[in-house]
């Protein structure tokens, strides 16, 4: 085989219509436009969604919700889950490694559920004001 002789299969390629040729092609004088109107026109088009001026459907439902781009990001630790991985000091690479965040998280925040009996520091993390009230009175400290 070489590269001058290769040609597609017959039918896989469909020839042009070609238009404007004569009353006997029917694709003559309105080359298969119909008659008048917007589509008949050359440049002729309209934007997607439009309704003939009617209010189109995506401006006539109610918008819904909001979603945080800071969510995406963000994750919760509870209290019983730092107390179980006996650890002297809690920052997000430590939770990344313990699989208690995942790996995209940034903002990280420690919530009070549970209890925490162990001293820890806690390293850049956002925390509650119950939680840190136990992780004091566990005698841990936070860092900011």
């Amino acid at each position: 085989m070489y590269l001058n002789t290769i040609q597609a299969t017959n039918g896989s390629r469909k020839s042009a219509k070609r238009v404007g040729r004569g009353i006997g092609s029917t694709f003559g004088k309105t080359c298969g436009r119909g008659h008048k109107g917007q589509k008949s026109r050359s440049g002729g088009f309209h934007k997607i969604g439009f309704e003939g001026g009617l209010m189109p459907l995506q401006r006539r439902l109610p918008k819904l919700g909001f979603s945080s781009r800071v969510k995406k990001y963000s994750a919760e630790v509870t209290l019983h889950e730092i107390g179980s991985l006996n650890l002297e000091l809690v920052n997000v690479e430590a939770l990344r490694l313990a699989n208690l965040v995942p790996s995209f998280a940034k903002h990280v925040k420690l919530i009070q559920s549970g209890e925490i009996t162990i001293p820890v520091t806690i390293q850049g993390l956002k925390v509650t004001s119950g939680a840190k009230a136990s992780i004091e009175a566990a005698g841990g400290k936070i860092e900011v």
